[in-house]
């Protein structure tokens, strides 16, 4: 079985991780030629340079922003594919995260790798002194970029579509 957990655990109130980029707003000129180009200086491998965010990562902060109102249901459209945007929406509406007071956060998250382009991910939300499970998959298309396919949030399910 391929299961991993990617967060380490956070309490509510601890701070972020700090900024380690010596660079400040203001104080460098900028930019003159894109990344990557010709003639700009690439990283080292043994750089202190952040890894990479997982998509699991960045998608279940995205939906757990969209399902406590902090963004809207639209942001995630071309970020869905088949029917998760509709189950999203219908999670907003219901608004299962807005909480008074607190700010929900992912706690941890795990995932499954169902296969090559496939990601099953389930994350723990928590909210003051509530803790509720979220569910969703990625899939890779063949433009390489992840989209979410399915979510789900405690159990709570849209109806099933009514055939007319």
């Amino acid at each position: 079985m391929n299961k991993v957990m990617t967060r380490t655990r956070r309490t509510q109130g601890t701070r972020p991780p700090v900024r380690h980029d010596t660079r400040r707003p203001g104080g460098a000129s900028p930019r003159t030629t894109p990344r990557g180009a010709p003639g700009t200086p690439r990283a080292r491998t043994g750089s202190s340079a952040p890894p990479q965010p997982r998509p699991t990562d960045v998608f279940a902060d995205r939906l757990v922003e969209v399902l406590s109102g902090r963004r809207p249901v639209h942001c995630m459209l071309r970020h869905t594919a088949g029917r998760a945007y509709d189950e999203l929406a219908w999670l907003a509406e219901h608004s299962p995260l807005r909480t008074r007071g607190t700010r929900p956060f992912v706690r941890d998250i795990g995932y499954y790798v169902a296969r090559p382009d496939a990601v099953e991910a389930f994350a723990r939300i928590g909210a003051g002194d509530q803790l509720r499970a979220m569910a969703f998959r990625l899939e890779q298309g063949p433009d390489l970029r992840w989209r979410c396919t399915a979510v789900e949030l405690g159990g709570t399910r849209m109806p099933p579509p009514q055939d007319d």
